[in-house]
Parts: C-alpha cells; sequence; structure tokens
C-alpha cells in the first residue's frame, strides 16, 4: 500500500462514518478547541483496525511523515489514530524520536493527547533509551511549555518499581508551587500512581512539602493511601 493510498484510505474510512452530531458534542467537550468527525472510541478502534494489522502498517521510515501529516489535519480522530499507529512501533523507535514526540506536545496540545503520549509512548522511550531519560526529560521540565512539563512529570506512570523516585521528586519539587491545574493534577496523579508501588515515600514526601503542594495535588497524591 503506497503511502498516500494508506492515508487516503483512512480518511475515507472517517468521513464515511462521521456523525454530525456526536462532533458538535464531541467538539464542546473538548472546549472547541478541535474538529471531529463524531466517531466514539469505540467505533474509532473497530474502523482502525485494518490499518493497524501488522501486514497492513506502513514502513517504518515513512512514520513521521504520516504521523506529522495525520496531527496537521483538522479533525481530532486522526491525532488519535497517529498516537495508536505510533504505539505499534515502540519497540523499534530510534534516539532521536524524542524530537517527534515534542512535535506531538507542543502542537494541538490538551490534555486526551499529552496523557496518551506521556505514558504509553515517552515512558516505554525512556526505557528504550534510559541513557536520554534525564537529559530529555530535564529540558522539558525546565522548558516554558506546560505540556511538556507535565510529560515530564507523569511518563513514569507504567514504571512502578522502575520509577525514578529522585526524578520524580526533584520535578516535582520544581513545579509544586504553580499555579497551573494541569500541572497541580499531574504532580497527585504521579504520586498517587506511585503510592500504589511505595506509599511510605509518597507519604513522606507529600507531608515534607505540604505547605508547598497545592490542595487538588494533595487530594489526589493521597487518595488511595487515606482509603487503606
Amino acid at each position: 500500500m503506497q503511502l498516500s493510498d494508506y492515508i487516503n484510505r483512512m480518511e475515507c474510512t472517517f468521513t464515511k462514518n462521521a456523525n454530525p452530531g456526536y462532533a458538535l458534542n464531541m467538539k464542546k467537550y473538548m472546549k472547541n478547541k478541535f474538529e471531529f468527525f463524531g466517531i466514539n472510541s469505540p467505533l474509532r478502534r473497530e474502523l482502525c483496525r485494518e490499518f493497524l494489522r501488522k501486514e497492513n502498517l506502513p514502513s517504518i521510515e515513512n512514520i513521521e511523515d504520516i504521523v506529522k501529516d495525520l496531527w496537521n489535519k483538522p479533525q481530532r480522530e486522526f491525532q488519535y489514530f497517529a498516537m495508536e499507529l505510533l504505539s505499534k512501533y515502540s519497540k523499534q523507535l530510534k534516539n532521536d524520536d524524542y524530537q517527534l514526540f515534542e512535535f506531538m506536545i507542543i502542537t494541538k496540545s490538551w490534555w486526551d493527547s499529552v496523557d496518551y503520549i506521556a505514558s504509553n509512548l515517552v515512558g516505554t522511550y525512556f526505557k528504550l533509551y534510559p541513557e536520554l531519560k534525564k537529559p530529555v526529560s530535564v529540558k522539558w521540565i525546565n522548558s516554558d511549555n506546560m505540556w511538556l512539563q507535565r510529560v515530564a512529570i507523569i511518563f513514569q506512570l507504567k514504571y512502578k518499581g522502575d520509577t525514578d523516585t529522585e526524578l520524580l521528586f526533584e520535578f516535582i519539587k520544581r513545579h509544586c508551587s504553580s499555579n497551573e491545574f494541569f500541572i497541580r493534577k499531574a504532580i497527585g496523579w504521579a504520586l498517587r500512581e506511585y503510592s500504589k508501588t511505595n506509599p511510605e515515600s509518597v507519604l513522606d514526601f507529600v507531608q515534607k512539602h505540604e505547605r508547598r503542594l497545592s490542595g487538588l495535588s494533595k487530594r489526589k497524591a493521597l487518595k488511595i493511601i487515606n482509603r487503606n
């Protein structure tokens, strides 16, 4: 299948299954930031299944071009598909693919794409290239872009016992006084997930920094600990 045919077939499939009523509701839910075909997640995954089969996947050499092409299209379903397509190559990522992630994170940024990229793509990437984990994530946490900062805080969500706590806690301390809702929530989310592995460490951290942590961050961080 030619590269252009692959994208055109996907666009044709989405267009045929568009639902204007759903599209309007989905657009409102996303604060009118994006256009939609109006395809709900279960149907979208079913429609995309053929395009994500191993025998139908495009060459890895074309992935960056495909992802950027899909990312630049107006309907949000294209970005969802781009992320799911890229995840199929998660174990074949090149060491400079963090630049592609940066493009995806800072372009058409919102929590739905950023959070998927963080835990499903960036998290896997740093396990493939552990030597790049600190320099790249430090670059992001020190950037002026809130979404890059959020990714730096939450990319270890699925790491459990492999979590680099020194890095996690350092990143949180740098931004725990932030007024940004998405940073405050990210801090609480990251701590809550790690509390499933090491509740004592999370509780100790929250107690030491409770004056600087926002109420949202603390409530979310201690949700599981307090439940037990």
